[in-house]
């Protein structure tokens, strides 16, 4: 054996062997190219509305829920993650929580079973499928029911796992601070709680005999009731964290700094990007949701004037509502922020379906009218010749901007673009007459003004300078007239 090969083998064996299960549901009408739900339709209906019409897209996101699912024709179709494509991101997932994939299967239906989503007969051929490659749980690829996932460990006598569930998982792998950790916590009971049922014999009504008479509670009552117990202490420690980021944010909007808050699929390469504007040292990494817990440095645009760069949580299809709702006290900064910045990989096929899915998070948080640039990341894996063109080739006001986090291409031209759509602390032009000796004030134009001319005349210094408000306000009374 190879030297290390040994070493590996017990890493190998210290994974939890996972066999993946995928499901396409054919409907009527539509392709076998994947599920369309009417609110994905909605939210690709609202991505694929031109820049600026907001109110008519959120018009067309209720008219096309409303309706059978189908896009407008005058609007350019969206590719959407077909069931193959489903299976990979589940794959990428159950590897960022520390799994070993050892077998995948895909099944087309034309209807959910309701007792176990995909039939008898296909579970005792999965069952076989899972032995033979030694499998320690099951993923699939689609939400269980609490009876659908008991049917189904009934039959495979194997753990089973849903795909919101492993998205929790991974949340509660990746959370390192405190509040990370109490939201992934409160989202995970919010799932447990309706699943208790029928979990097996310790669910019994408690004995009436001699020795055991008592309220009759059930097991099951008991325990619903001691998770609501510690939902309610979450929810009141979380509401503590809230107040305490709501007193920190007021402080900071007592100054003219505004807060820009970067959002995205998760492995768009949002952390990359922070890093490279803010010189911050964020885990960037291509596993699932590494970033958990926001981060907020400062960032000096062209203008001299400084904004808060917040980086966020990364979105997915079908987040779980009750992580949108647990991650609400840390997604309040994209609420509040002056600008979103919404990164997407220019390199994926299905980045516009990605930037859909991002659309649904923002609406429920009520940040979808948000000023907003859109970034188009990883342009380095693109051609070389395309990347130059788009890189270059954008106008000074568009509101889409292309740049390779990783190698550092068009960050300049996203810092102008943002200098341009922040509006907090406006930029003016004005001619200075600043005596010689007033040096902290020459040092403070220099730091945080745009100089454009200088002349010395009478032991004054005069100077034509581009600066923020709030720094012309400083030196108002050497303002030349």
């Amino acid at each position: 054996m190879p030297l290390g090969a040994e070493a590996r083998k017990g890493k190998d064996d210290a994974q939890e062997r996972a066999f993946l299960v995928g499901i396409d549901v054919r409907t009527r009408g539509r392709s076998a190219k994947g599920t369309v739900t009417a609110q994905a339709q909605a939210a690709r209906d609202a991505a694929s509305a031109p820049a600026g019409a907001a109110e008519a897209g959120s018009k067309t996101s209720q008219s096309s829920g409303q309706g059978s699912g189908k896009s407008s024709t005058n609007k350019p179709r969206i590719p959407e993650f077909d069931a193959e494509e489903s299976l990979a991101e589940l794959r990428t997932l159950a590897e960022s929580a520390g799994a070993k994939v050892v077998g995948e299967i895909l099944q087309r239906r034309d209807r959910p079973d309701p007792a176990t989503l995909i039939g008898g007969g296909k579970l005792e051929e999965i069952a076989g499928a899972a032995a033979s490659v030694n499998a320690d749980l099951l993923l699939f690829d689609h939400d269980l029911t609490a009876s659908q996932q008991r049917n189904i460990e009934k039959i495979v006598h194997r753990r089973v796992i849903d795909r919101t569930q492993l998205i929790l998982d991974i949340f509660a792998r990746h959370a390192r601070t405190r509040e990370g950790q109490l939201q992934v916590e409160l989202a995970q009971l919010q799932y447990l709680l309706p699943r208790l049922a029928g979990r097996g014999v310790e669910m019994s009504q408690l004995g009436g005999g001699i020795g055991t008479r008592g309220p009759g509670e059930t097991q099951l009552e008991t325990d619903r009731r001691k998770i609501a117990r510690r939902v309610r202490h979450v929810e009141q420690q979380l509401e503590n964290v809230r107040r305490t980021r709501a007193q920190q944010r007021q402080r900071r909007e007592s100054a003219p700094v505004a807060t820009v808050a970067l959002v995205g699929y998760t492995n768009a390469g949002k952390s990359t990007l922070f890093n490279a504007l803010t010189r911050a040292a964020v885990l960037a990494s291509p596993r699932m949701f590494a970033t958990l817990d926001p981060t907020i440095r400062g960032v000096v645009l062209p203008s001299k004037r400084k904004i808060l760069m917040s980086d966020t949580v990364g979105f997915i299809r079908s987040l779980p509502h009750t992580l949108v709702e647990a991650f609400r006290a840390t997604l309040e900064e994209v609420q509040r922020a002056s600008l979103i910045l919404h990164v997407s990989d220019a390199s994926s096929r299905l980045s516009a379906e990605q930037d859909a899915q991002v659309e649904i998070v923002l609406k429920e948080l009520e940040a979808e009218q948000k000023p907003r640039l859109r970034v188009m990341n990883k342009v380095d894996l693109l051609d070389v010749e395309v990347a130059e063109s788009l890189v270059k080739g954008v106008p000074p006001d568009a509101k889409t901007v292309y740049v390779s986090a990783a190698e550092g291409t068009g960050l300049d031209r996203l810092l102008e673009r943002i200098d341009a759509m922040i509006e907090e602390d406006p930029v003016s032009r004005a001619r200075l007459s600043v005596p010689q000796k007033e040096g902290k004030t020459l040092a403070m134009l220099e730091a945080k003004a745009r100089i454009y001319s200088r002349k010395y005349k009478d032991g004054a210094v005069q100077l034509e300078v581009e600066a923020p408000e709030s720094v012309v306000r400083r030196v108002r009374e050497w303002v030349m007239k």
